[in-house]
């Protein structure tokens, strides 16, 4: 449950004061939920899951939504040269330090010539677009015109799998929350982002059929309360 600032987009409409973790309740529970080196650690081990180990060192890999930058990091770590991140909140990507081009810009509307990337990856962002389906047709109809041919699209999304069940219901019990920081701090964030991350979960005959409408599927899973999907343009 990593957001950028996309779904925080109507909010900085009507606002002149831009937002910080002192004011935003759910950036202030993001950083309980989780250490920057424990989510590096963890998007470490996920990209290996999803084939990192078999793509080329010098690859030209984007990261969209890729707010403060835990993502770079790990592919920075795993070995990758040539890593260029993007999200709409300048605020976060100023807090990134590392190797890779940071680009201010919106997903629907890549900055980017056609067929000039080799890897798209999205961990965590596709939830908080605003309008389902269009926002996601239009950020899935930019990937593939960026992609090479042979590119690849690794996305990474929360999905409401048995054990995505379980836990919203014991992140919803007082005395769960009570006892556990981290749940009480993914209760908040739920809480916060509950229009959109409740429209993403409630429609996911959608959201693979679009899927499946843009990429060939190589690898997809559901589990763990995560859609694992690594596709090629059609």
């Amino acid at each position: 449950m990593w957001r950028s600032e996309y779904s925080k987009v109507e909010v900085k409409q009507n606002s002149q004061a831009p937002m910080s973790s002192s004011t935003d309740p759910w950036e202030a529970a993001y950083l309980r939920f989780e250490t920057a080196e424990k989510e590096i650690e963890k998007f470490i081990s996920r990209l290996r899951k999803l084939g990192a180990g078999q793509w080329a060192r010098d690859a030209n890999i984007v990261e969209l939504f890729c707010g403060r930058g835990n993502g770079l990091h790990a592919l920075e770590r795993i070995g990758f040269v040539h890593l260029t991140g993007v999200d709409l909140s300048p605020r976060l990507l100023k807090q990134y330090r590392g190797s890779a081009t940071c680009v201010l810009g919106d997903c629907r509307h890549l900055p980017f010539g056609d067929q000039s990337k080799d890897l798209l990856i999205i961990q965590g962002g596709l939830h908080h677009l605003q309008l389902l389906p269009a926002d996601l047709d239009q950020t899935f109809s930019e990937t593939r015109r960026v992609l090479r041919k042979d590119g690849r699209v690794v996305i990474v999304e929360p999905w409401l799998t048995p054990f995505l069940r379980f836990v919203h219901w014991i992140a919803m019990k007082p005395i769960a929350r009570r006892f556990s920081g981290k749940l009480d701090a993914l209760a908040t964030m739920i809480k916060y982002e509950q229009r959109t991350y409740e429209q993403w979960l409630c429609q996911p005959d959608l959201i693979t059929n679009m899927a499946r409408t843009h990429f060939s599927p190589i690898q997809e899973s559901f589990e763990w309360g995560k859609w694992y999907f690594v596709g090629k343009p059609r």
